[in-house]
């Protein structure tokens, strides 16, 4: 069994419930920054947003499946917890794992966006090539921010200078890279529809009607209520923090008779 590297997590607020944030593919808890202001100005809670294993300041250590991931989130909760989960893309996914309820903690509620319906063949090997293909090295650390955010699926929405993009970047002998792990982009399991099937706690999913990776049919073959915000794309919680909020809050605020 492999270690279990520790996550680096930002935190904040009192007292319950507490709200997990679970970024995307490529990203790191930064990619929070424009909705935090939101959740301390008007979340009861506490709050916790970690760079999962293999992104950002988090270690590096294989393998990096959906469980994995959510065992790596679990560690920093407390079986205590009154948990609900906001999360993006890939980390709607790890959400899902976590609410099976077979880590730990007890899940109340998920709200998950931009979360990709399934993959195909094509897709499927292009994103195994780039998790074997290791490192890309740049000479200029410019060039490594402008693959950050590329990698991130933020261009166009961040400046170079942002700290979603800079946390992003390692260095070594003069050289620069993103600082995720290329292995982490091997993180593809089982199909989303048996990870809903598996989750003990109720599911919201939403998207951006100009996503790329979100077919608005495809979402609501699965959540026929799947939520979707008009003229956004795949980063929402980027484009229009205020949005994502007003829609989630009130499904993270409700409680479900146990």
């Amino acid at each position: 069994m492999s270690a279990r590297p520790p996550l680096y997590a930002e935190r904040g607020g009192s007292g319950s419930p507490l709200l997990v944030l679970l970024h995307g593919l490529g990203a790191n808890a930064a990619v929070w920054d424009d909705l935090l202001p939101i959740v301390r100005a008007r979340w009861a809670g506490r709050w916790i947003a970690p760079d999962l294993r293999g992104h950002g300041r988090s270690s590096h250590a294989a393998p990096y499946g959906y469980g994995t991931h959510a065992a790596d989130v679990a560690a920093l909760l407390d079986a205590a917890d009154d948990v609900v989960v906001l999360a993006h893309s890939m980390g709607g996914v790890v959400g899902l794992a976590l609410a099976t309820q077979w880590f730990g903690v007890r899940v109340r509620t998920v709200v998950a966006f931009g979360v990709k319906p399934d993959f195909n063949a094509e897709e499927i090997a292009r994103i195994r090539g780039v998790g074997n293909a290791g490192h890309r090295w740049f000479d200029t650390r410019e060039a490594a921010i402008e693959r950050q955010i590329a990698v991130a699926g933020l261009r166009g929405l961040i400046s170079a200078d942002d700290p979603r993009a800079t946390i992003g970047i390692a260095a070594a002998e003069g050289k620069f890279r993103i600082a995720m792990d290329p292995l982490a982009n091997l993180v593809l399991g089982p199909e989303l529809r048996e990870s809903l099937a598996a989750a003990d706690a109720p599911v919201r999913f939403a998207a951006g009607d100009r996503d790329p990776l979100v077919a608005v049919a495809a979402m609501r073959a699965i959540d026929p209520s799947a939520h979707v915000f008009p003229g956004l794309g795949h980063n929402v919680h980027v484009e229009d923090p205020l949005a994502l909020w007003e829609f989630a809050a009130p499904l993270l605020t409700t409680r479900v008779p146990a």
